[in-house]
């Protein structure tokens, strides 16, 4: 599937700053930037990798007090969906090193907290089977609400809250899937099917030694998104950040099958 972007910003910045970015699609497996555009007026750029080696950083020196830019880019997406239900979990000993560090609690997806929970709920089903059953359970009871969470909303308070948007569900999903042993990581994307439509966090898991997509949201599926990149959570992979405060003027995020 072939996937056109179009992203539009305007912040206001506290001042001239270097801004740091991640929202260029990345050069990973299942998919092939054929085209790819990053333009941002009174700057200067330069990349740096991105977490755990998935995508790049953008470093733009901005001379100004406003960041104003456009990234447009096209995409050949080659990854096919998988039937996860009967694929194995890897023991401990099996782990890579990039799957043990999203195996372990972070700031945003408290793991520890959830261990009792997962016996209870799901101590009956084993790999890719519980999987799925973490994604139905989090899409069935976290309801997608607009305004309902901030950035510093944690797994544990989505999950009293029962409400939240794809950042949240995404974040209870991997804490979930963690407690149960099961390796989760945070990654972020572009979908053509996300409403309203907006940069998109998904989750992807390692069962049968390779990373598998799974959106506890239900908007998008693993041949219909282009990956940014990956964290142990939203920390590793925010799409802008300062060190001064920003102030949205205007953002449209804008994805598209050709």
């Amino acid at each position: 599937m072939r996937i056109a972007i179009d992203v539009t910003m305007d912040y206001q910045l506290a001042g001239a700053e270097t801004v740091l970015l991640t929202l260029d699609a990345a050069e990973t497996d299942g998919q092939k930037v054929l085209q790819s555009a990053l333009d941002i007026a009174d700057a200067t750029l330069h990349r740096i990798p991105g977490e755990g080696g998935t995508g790049a950083r953008v470093c733009a020196s901005v001379t100004s007090d406003r960041l104003k830019l456009r990234y447009s880019a096209v995409v050949d997406v080659t990854r096919s969906e998988i039937m996860l239900d009967a694929l194995p979990q890897a023991g401990l000993g099996a782990l890579p090193p990039e799957a043990l560090s999203c195996l372990r609690p972070s700031r945003f997806c408290q793991s520890d907290l959830f261990v009792p929970f997962m016996g209870r709920r799901f101590g009956h089903l084993k790999g890719g089977a519980k999987v799925i059953a973490i994604r139905d359970w989090v899409k069935a009871e976290i309801a997608y609400v607009s305004g309902s969470s901030t950035p510093t909303t944690t797994a544990m308070e989505t999950f009293v809250s029962r409400e939240g948007v794809c950042r949240d569900a995404t974040h209870l999903f991997c804490a979930l899937a963690r407690a149960a042993g099961i390796p989760a990581r945070y990654t972020s994307v572009y979908g053509a099917d996300v409403h309203p439509p907006d940069f998109h966090a998904v989750a992807q898991v390692w069962l049968d030694s390779a990373w598998h997509f799974i959106d506890p949201t239900g908007m998008v599926a693993a041949d219909g998104v282009v990956i940014i990149g990956c964290g142990r959570d939203a920390a590793d992979v925010a799409f802008m950040e300062t060190a001064g405060n920003a102030y949205v003027v205007s953002q449209n995020v804008r994805v598209t099958r050709q």
